[in-house]
């Protein structure tokens, strides 16, 4: 029985850190050829860390990536890798991974479906590949594909698969939206049993800028069914045993392959001799499966991977946080403690003169309950001084938003300034529904290094507060934030509700024309009223300038603002 044990390498790079992200390959080869394995595959750029965006220009970049990939050879002695990197040949640049037998490099392949869609850039950046490879280790024969390569049906994983190859190494970095696992699953699952062929996925984990990718590195057998599942947002290096004997069995008890074979003329598959004995183990070990997480879960643990190591990776050590008593400065002080440490965080209170002493009471509460360090900044001082400085440019004039907005303003300016001071990021508290509908003040609460829940609707924000609350000895947030209307505290008596629908009714409308493009009458045949609709259509279209100059942050959901969804800001367009 041949048995080739297989090591998935679910690694946390780094955009731009050739030396860091080449050390972690060198350490995962090297424990992969103690834990026996034959072939070990690495993330899609692993060596340059996913996505590089407007790096890949730069010749000396591409360049760099080639030589420090070709650095690798001497690594990999006795043992087959295949290294996810930019190469640049015939004055081009490819997404490529090199493959690396017995200390020397064997071969590369191009990746040749390159997504333009969403947050992918790839025909902007990189030229298409065009063979289609096949790798004898005498042992066991196996294919490459890379990332988007695997989610089209035909070319190149049938040709492969056809070709004879028993073993498809598919290496990603396929970034994470609520679903996505079980998307992934289903659809590598199809590829592997349409095409009797055993299919390791092995997929980037971490946080990159607005990307988080969420590992979830998966085998399959021939048939389809989940052999081994790695951790969840964690580094892990997967290592399955995958029997390619029962491969061979179900294709030749499977017609259907006899009759593609008979009838294709396009397998024009390039069959490449390693040139070295891929070592098999005797009795193979049953596949570990880690267990998906629910929901909440998931999307909590995306805000934290992203938060951590957005600020990791830009440098930061502390942040400082808006502390208002309200719920969504709340979630974001509970995920960022979650993320970088309570040591690490600063809750900064800014009472004006319409703020309720059971905002600052919440505030204080959640500040002890979490442990982190907190203090007051009053800003009726400048509140009032700015008053005064406008009052004549006012005269005249009733009292309006811009008075409300200047209060959000001086916050915004204290909490800059103390990011200046000691060096500290900001994190911006706004959701998704404050986003959508420009609820939210420019160069005030907008203004910040990182925004973790702007892609996390209102209602969600909720639901998320309480998943955290069964989640430790004692709940973090307070009862009385999760049960008060939420307000801005603006002016007085001021409620959310009297400038928005009520959330439940607002989030299923923003997700239907932000996330899936619904149009008004669409949205209106779904029960909603015609004039909320229309209203709630025009606050997000009118605001996009907002959106354009706001913080990145996590993106959670198929269809966040920024790269997901790009629009114009000079526009005479209306959907209604």
């Amino acid at each position: 029985m041949r048995n080739v044990r297989v090591a998935l390498a679910q690694l946390n790079s780094t955009v731009g850190d050739l030396p860091g992200n080449t050390a972690r390959v060198r350490e995962a080869i090297a424990e992969a050829r103690t834990r026996g394995c034959a072939v070990i595959a690495f993330p899609e750029l692993v060596v340059t860390g996913y996505p590089p965006e407007d790096l890949l220009l730069r010749r000396a970049f591409c360049m760099a990536s080639r030589e420090a990939t070709l650095q690798l050879a001497d690594a990999t002695a006795g043992i087959i890798a295949i290294v996810g990197f930019v190469d640049w040949s015939d004055g081009d640049a490819y997404n490529g991974a090199a493959v690396f037998a017995d200390g020397r490099l064997v071969d590369v392949y191009h990746k040749r479906r390159l997504p333009n869609y969403g947050v992918f850039d790839e025909e902007r950046y990189f030229a298409s590949g065009r063979r289609v490879p096949i790798y004898d280790a005498r042992t066991f024969t196996f294919g490459v594909t890379i990332c988007e390569d695997i989610w089209y049906p035909g070319l190149p994983l049938d040709a492969i698969a056809l070709g004879g190859a028993e073993l498809l190494l598919n290496i990603n970095a396929s970034p994470y939206h609520r679903g996505r696992l079980h998307g992934r699953a289903r659809m590598l699952a199809t590829r592997a049993a349409d095409n009797l062929i055993a299919v390791a996925y092995v997929n980037q984990v971490g946080g990159q800028d607005e990307l988080v990718f969420d590992g979830g590195s998966m085998v399959f057998d021939a048939e389809g069914t989940l052999a081994a599942r790695a951790q969840q947002f964690a580094e892990e290096l997967l290592v399955v045993d995958v029997d390619v004997d029962r491969v061979a069995q179900r294709r030749l008890h499977d017609p259907r392959r006899r009759v593609e074979l008979r009838d294709r003329d396009d397998l024009d598959v390039e069959r490449i001799n390693l040139a070295f004995s891929a070592p098999l183990v005797p009795v193979a070990s049953e596949g570990e499966i880690a267990l998906a997480m629910e929901d909440a879960e998931e999307v909590w643990t995306a805000l934290v991977t992203g938060t951590r190591d957005y600020v990791r990776k830009t440098g930061f050590t502390k942040a400082h946080i808006a502390l208002s008593g309200g719920i969504d400065s709340s979630i974001v002080a509970a995920i960022a403690v979650d993320a970088i440490g309570a040591e690490n965080v600063i809750g900064v209170s800014m009472p004006s003169r319409y703020s309720s002493q059971h905002s600052l009471d919440d505030a204080e509460a959640l500040a002890a309950v979490l442990g982190i360090q907190y203090f007051s900044v009053p800003i009726e001082p400048a509140h009032g001084a700015m008053l005064a400085m406008l009052a004549d440019a006012f005269e005249g004039s009733d009292p309006g938003t811009a008075e409300e907005n200047l209060q959000s303003r001086q916050r915004g300016n204290v909490l800059m300034t103390l990011s200046n001071k000691f060096g500290t990021i900001v994190l911006t508290t706004g959701n998704k529904s404050e986003m959508a509908t420009g609820y939210a003040t420019l160069y005030g609460d907008m203004a910040g290094g990182y925004a973790v829940i702007k892609d996390v609707p209102k209602t969600l924000v909720y639901g998320l507060c309480r998943w955290r609350n069964t989640r430790g000895p004692v709940p973090v947030i307070p009862e009385t934030v999760l049960t008060k209307p939420p307000s801005a505290e603006l002016r007085p008596d001021q409620f959310d509700s009297d400038s928005l629908p009520p959330y439940e009714i607002l989030d299923p409308i923003l997700e239907a024309y932000v996330e899936e493009d619904r149009t008004f009458d669409e949205i209106v045949a779904m029960g909603f009223d015609e004039a909320v609709v229309r209203r709630v259509i025009g606050m997000v279209d009118r605001n996009e300038y907002k959106r354009r100059q706001a913080a990145p942050g996590v993106k959670i959901t198929p269809r966040a603002f920024g790269r997901d969804r790009r629009l114009p800001l000079a526009s005479r367009w209306r959907e209604v």
